[in-house]
């Protein structure tokens, strides 16, 4: 594919990153833990280090220790909304190590600083990988949330402004990006990039000549290739990017802040070499490269290898993300439509801001356990929910003043988790709805990946409300789609 390249595709000496290991300041609360484990998953033991619990789980030696002369192995790091995740994968495909850290919180004036809570993830993440795996593998990719959008400066890469996460809106910018986008296209929306990206403009006037615009996933693979201004065109369609002509719309290209867009390459194309300090430092093979990443939903639905037309996947973890293979590319911005390039074929989705968030607020860990457990499946709720975590919501229904329904409550809690499990449900029924009315491949059966696909009852409520065979993918968690990526890249002989 040829690359856009209109201003800063350039490799820059990188304001370096922590040593590993890091020894952070004190943020406000650091809870986070790491697991590694095996195919074996059989625990083996665990030790208290400082702050961060560490399981190590075994596998037979010759899986893990006994990786060939020469073997490769490929990394995927996954940055989702609540914590990131690593997996190692062999060229077959077998998962040979796993890991997850929480994100420290740390607080800059009164917002958090998002930009160094990532960057301490990522390099912890990199040490927490088993030091025997670690010279054999040969390439990295990454996934981050959708249209989470980080302005940095071309020359330094210093942040000019706080991250816009994926689930902000921006409807100051909405009408100008509706003025100049073809009718119901995927950027009008107010949480799309390109809105992130106008509202920015119009109202910081001071650093526009150096500004690079990156997404998370971007902006991670930056500090572990170097080079400033690639992007991805799953990650750039939100900004404007067309897949399908490869190549940014005439429409976007004639405004004056299009000058801050990056180079699109497509997932999985190796970007360059891991940077040579860094390599070192963590004992990686000496050949390793860093390959173009994706979203944090197409990784997870690329790890579940749903390869067929009218298979789809839900992610259910903070959010609820639907994507389903499709002969057709769909996109309408009025519902949160919108269709991301899959080789020949077309994802079709939307992700809505209900999920595993909402439960969390009212529900323990311990509580959505016990209390699923006496739910029975079969019998329908007569609650009607719109479970959301803060006013705003995305699809089926783009409206970012749309607030949370959460009454009424029954006395009793095992009714109310009924209630708010098979409204997400509902809302999830409805997307896919939504989507084959709009001209996409029928959806025919759903694998769902996320923490919700642990929840057999909840499975077995989404499988009536939808009336279709739910099951949990073989792979669930999105690092594992962004290690097949890397191991995509692998294969490719050029470097950026």
């Amino acid at each position: 594919m040829q690359a856009i390249t209109p201003h800063h595709l350039r490799s820059i000496s990188l304001f370096s990153p922590s040593p590993l290991p890091l020894t952070p300041s004190a943020p406000i609360q650091q809870g986070y833990h790491m697991t590694t484990r095996t195919p074996d998953s059989r625990p083996n033991r665990v030790r208290s280090v400082s702050k961060s619990m560490c399981k190590l789980m075994p596998s037979r030696d010759e899986e893990i220790k006994g990786v060939r002369v020469g073997g490769r192995l490929y990394l995927g790091l996954d940055f989702g909304t609540s914590g990131a995740r690593f997996a190692v994968i062999d060229e077959g495909g077998g998962v040979r190590g796993e890991g997850k850290r929480e994100y420290p919180v740390y607080m800059k004036e009164e917002s958090i600083d998002w930009v160094r809570s990532w960057k301490e993830t990522l390099f912890s993440l990199l040490n927490d990988i088993p030091v025997d795996l670690r010279p054999a593998i040969a390439s990295v990719s990454v996934d981050g949330t959708s249209a989470t959008t980080i302005i940095v400066d071309g020359a330094t890469g210093e942040t000019l402004c706080r991250p816009l996460l994926y689930n902000e809106s921006c409807p100051d910018a909405l009408p100008a990006v509706k003025s100049i986008a073809p009718p119901n296209h995927t950027v009008c929306s107010g949480s799309s990039t390109l809105c992130k990206l106008v509202s920015w403009w119009s109202t910081d006037a001071s650093n526009r000549e150096s500004a690079v615009l990156l997404h998370q996933a971007d902006w991670l693979l930056w500090l572990l290739h170097g080079k400033l201004g690639i992007s991805d065109y799953n990650n750039a369609l939100k900004v404007g990017y067309d897949p399908e002509l490869e190549s940014y719309p005439p429409w976007l290209l004639s405004q004056p802040y299009s000058q801050v867009l990056p180079s699109v390459v497509a997932p999985g194309s190796v970007v360059g070499s891991l940077k040579d300090d860094l390599r070192k430092q963590i004992g990686f093979r000496q050949d390793c490269v860093v390959c173009a990443g994706t979203t944090d939903s197409i990784a997870a639905f690329l790890a579940a290898r749903a390869t067929e037309t009218g298979k789809a996947v839900t992610s259910l973890g903070s959010t609820l993300a639907i994507k389903l293979l499709s002969t057709t590319r769909v996109e309408d911005a009025r519902f949160g439509v919108y269709s991301h390039r899959l080789d020949d074929k077309w994802l079709v989705g939307g992700a809505s801001n209900t999920g595993g968030a909402v439960l969390r607020q009212i529900f323990t860990d311990e509580q959505l356990e016990k209390l699923s457990a006496q739910i029975d499946p079969t019998v329908e709720s007569p609650l009607d929910y719109y479970p959301l975590p803060a006013v705003g919501e995305r699809f089926p229904v783009a409206d970012p003043n749309m607030a949370p329904r959460l009454h009424p409550h029954p006395d009793n809690d095992v009714e109310y988790l009924h209630g708010i499990l098979e409204s997400i449900a509902r809302i999830e029924a409805r997307g896919y709805g939504l989507l084959k009315d709009l001209g996409a491949t029928p959806v025919d059966e759903v694998f769902t990946a996320g923490g919700g696909s642990k929840n057999e009852i909840w499975t077995n409520i989404r499988e009536r409300v939808l009336g279709l065979p739910v099951s949990q993918a073989v792979h669930t968690e999105a690092a594992y789609g962004a290690a097949l990526l890397a191991l995509k890249g692998s294969k490719s002989e050029n470097i950026r």
